[in-house]
């Protein structure tokens, strides 16, 4: 598929692609094999084992979790009122849309309380050995800290497409809007209003001003990176996205990418 090949052309050292067409046929460039820090992706694999959890009963999304007032399902839906980094909260709970490491964190610390056992452990037993993401790693935080390959990040998305970890009922709970209507910033990006989210996953595809242009259906979820990567999944035709690079996301992505995303169109 030549046109997953316009990723030689980001400046990057290293650029690997795969992408499913809406016949359901996998198409694969670069090295797929190769490991990287995929920095915020890691946020949407961390929301899938809470899922797991949430379905073995071990925690539940309305669990008080975070400041007073705020639940699990805020942590993941970045409405708890915590900043991007940083223990004090910084708004009111459910006021304003505030993209936030500290809340992904939280609600992993939430699990690991609940359970006893480390959250990289559980991803691990949850998630990675159930797929067979051999070559994947929690290193640090669960919100950034994550090391993957796009074979690896594909398998993951083969559970997006067709769960097999938890009920199809609770992928759709969790792709759908979380506490619809508030605005915020998409870091890196811009302002959105509203600035949609679900349980670990961004909801903001098909808008003006989205890193993938405006090709993607409003049904796609997904999240980008600041190491420059990203991960997608559209139900309404099947298709899928994942890339990983060692090209910082910056000025180069906001025209590279959506450009890429209108040649898979």
């Amino acid at each position: 598929m030549s046109v997953l090949a316009a990723v030689d052309a980001w400046g990057a050292r290293h650029a690997a692609v795969a992408v499913y067409d809406r016949a359901g046929t996998l198409h694969r460039h670069g090295p797929t094999r190769w490991v990287t820090r995929i920095a915020s992706v890691a946020k949407v694999l961390t929301a899938h084992a809470l899922l797991v959890a949430v379905e073995e009963g071990s925690v539940g999304l309305d669990d008080p979790a975070g400041p007073p007032g705020a639940t699990l399902r805020h942590l993941l839906s970045h409405s708890a009122g915590y900043g991007f980094d940083g223990d004090e909260p910084v708004a009111a709970v459910g006021a304003r849309r505030i993209y936030s490491n500290t809340g992904i964190e939280r609600a992993a610390a939430h699990l690991e309380h609940a359970t006893g056992i480390g959250f990289a452990t559980y991803l691990a037993e949850s998630v990675l050995e159930p797929l067979g993401m051999v070559s994947t790693e929690l290193r640090g935080s669960p919100a950034h800290g994550l090391w993957s390959c796009v074979d690896d990040l594909i398998r993951f998305v083969d559970e997006l497409r067709a769960p097999r970890l938890v009920t199809a009922a609770t992928l759709t709970d969790a792709v759908a809007v979380q506490f619809p209507g508030l605005s915020g910033i998409l870091p890196g990006v811009g302002r959105f209003d509203p600035l949609d989210w679900g349980l670990g996953v961004e909801r903001n595809f098909g808008r003006a001003g989205h890193w993938t242009g405006t090709t993607r259906s409003r049904a796609t979820f997904g999240h980008f990176g600041g190491s420059g990567a990203f991960l997608w999944v559209d139900p309404d035709d099947g298709t899928a996205a994942v890339c990983v690079t060692d090209r910082d996301f910056g000025e180069w992505a906001r025209t590279a990418w959506p450009a890429f995303h209108e040649l898979l169109l």
